[in-house]
């Protein structure tokens, strides 16, 4: 009986650990975003090629949606317009969804 409450206390609190409790920290996000050349064509706070973070935040501040819509753009490589060109956004640099979300919710919160 002592064996099972372990093995449930253990498997209870294995599943009540979010997958964001994983996600990268701030260098580790930031290796990934520039591995992954984000950091070519955008900048928190500034147009580059693409918009700005801050910009991108605000497209999306109070939609439901928001996650979602960003983990689809920077995982299916959809095709986008730079500079009158059309051409395929890179895919992120790993499929790792905790890490994928860690830079959507640092996109979000800018």
């Amino acid at each position: 009986m002592n064996k099972l409450k372990m093995t449930l206390l253990a498997l209870t609190s294995l599943a009540l650990t979010s997958s964001a409790a994983f996600a990268l920290d701030d260098a580790g996000r930031d290796a990934l975003m520039k591995d992954s050349k984000c950091t070519k064509c955008h900048a928190a706070d500034k147009k580059k090629d693409g918009p700005a973070y801050k910009e991108t935040a605000a497209k999306y501040k109070g939609k439901a949606d928001a996650e979602k819509k960003l983990f689809t753009h920077l995982t299916t490589a959809p095709e986008i317009e730079v500079d009158g060109a059309k051409e395929k956004h890179v895919k992120i640099k790993t499929t790792n969804e905790a890490d994928i979300k860690a830079v959507i919710a640092w996109i979000l919160a800018q």
